[in-house]
């Protein structure tokens, strides 16, 4: 298949968006959200053939199903993104020379912007509003396992487009098969940046191939630490429900860190995840500490791989630590960047520890759960970005925006 007329038609159309009014783009996206909870049924059914294809104790099965309430939620970031301001046009700096001429700096669209992911039909949906918001035009490629619902939602998509008689290769999902990967990984001189989202292994093969510029949303390896002291209650609700809120997302706990001197707290601690029916691989002090307590056929030893692990299920490794030190060591040698978090009730430990990990987001005495676009008040997010180049944590609006210089003058020559 000649792929290069997808990405020759996508280069076209972003030159169209430009000259799209706000009111445009605002009235399109609210459309978009009615429209997709008004075709329900419809994407429902596509998404049933999808999920007819993986089996059910796949931790991608969890992110692929969608639901009346998980469209409407889709609707409602929609709906949320049509009402933030629009970050184009944004003057960063504003100046002018001795020699007269005028010089600003201006937020502009980053272009084409292709999205390579797995089993996330709702990618579809988002990126979509984010980039159309941005004037990008979005070049999606989608897995096989979510071909039937990423063409549904696409198939609403381009209707609402040709309601208002705009360029629906504004948004172009390339086939489902492996070699539109492979043509995109190589559309030089058409797709401006890529952002693959899914699986470790998809992220960094998109890395060690694309001659494109890409933004990495990497896995999330998340630790919660339980400080010395850290308050029993706000802890056993906390790390519940940052495991066991949504098991198959990046920002799901996988490694709690626990105060030696806590360790009589451990079985409380832990209570809730017993009812959530989650697995424990246990370090040898937590294991001897929770044996008694803990169902044996949830309880395990951790083995040295359990630790730096993206679990995406019922599965959490816990280990004992000294102190604050031990315990930022420990995130500095496993963590992937993306989320960590503190239980304590020492203002200076808080304090050392939301400064001194390196992630796109720390959080204290909350859940890593709200490492989301959504949540953040971003409207919906294209992704959490690892990378510290350009766009770091929830990539929203101005995160698919760069800026070009404009100069004015009245004749002036350089010398």
């Amino acid at each position: 298949m000649d792929y290069k007329q997808y990405f020759e038609k996508a280069k076209q159309a972003s030159r169209t968006l430009i000259s799209l009014s706000k009111e445009t783009t605002d009235a399109v996206l609210r459309e978009l959200a009615m429209a997709l909870v008004a075709n329900t049924t419809e994407i429902l059914t596509e998404n049933a053939k999808d999920l007819a294809k993986m089996p059910i104790e796949d931790p991608k099965y969890d992110r692929l199903k969608l639901s009346a309430t998980r469209i409407a939620d889709i609707a409602n970031d929609l709906k949320n993104v049509a009402g933030l301001n629009s970050p184009l046009g944004k003057i960063f700096s504003d100046k002018i020379l001795d020699n007269q001429l005028h010089i600003q700096k201006v937020s502009v669209p980053l272009g084409v912007v292709g999205v390579i992911y797995e089993a996330r039909p709702n990618v579809t949906a988002d990126v979509f509003s984010l980039c159309f918001k941005t004037g990008n035009v979005a070049v999606l490629k989608g897995g096989s396992d979510a071909e039937f619902s990423n063409l549904a939602i696409a198939k609403v998509i381009h209707s609402v487009l040709d309601n208002h008689q705009i360029n629906r290769d504004v948004l172009t999902l390339l086939p489902a098969e492996r070699a539109a990967t492979e043509a995109l990984l190589n559309a030089r001189g058409f797709v401006d940046v890529l952002i693959p989202r899914g699986s470790q292994s998809l992220i960094n093969y998109v890395r060690e191939n694309s001659k494109i510029p890409v933004i990495e949303t990497g896995a999330g390896i998340v630790h919660t630490y339980f400080d010395e002291s850290g308050d029993l209650e706000k802890g056993k609700a906390i790390i519940f429900n940052a495991k066991t809120r949504r098991v198959s997302v990046c920002n799901s706990l996988d490694c709690v860190l626990v105060n030696e001197n806590r360790l009589n707290d451990l079985p409380a601690l832990l209570s809730p995840l017993a009812d959530g029916n989650v697995e424990l691989y246990a370090d040898e002090k937590s294991h001897e500490a929770l044996k008694s307590s803990y169902p044996e056929n949830l309880l395990n030893q951790a083995a040295p791989e359990h630790f730096g692990t993206e679990f995406l299920s019922l599965k959490l490794a816990i280990k004992i630590v000294a102190d604050l030190t031990e315990a930022l060591n420990h995130i500095a040698d496993y963590s992937s960047k993306h989320s960590e978090a503190i239980i304590s009730e020492d203002a200076e430990n808080i304090t050392r520890f939301l400064n001194e990990v390196d992630a796109a987001a720390v959080y204290a005495n909350t859940s890593t759960g709200f490492t989301d676009g959504a949540q953040f008040g971003l409207g919906a997010e294209i992704g959490i970005s690892t990378q510290k180049l350009h766009a770091r944590g929830p990539m929203g609006l101005e995160e698919l925006t760069s800026y070009k210089w404009v100069v004015r003058g009245d004749g002036q020559i350089r010398k």
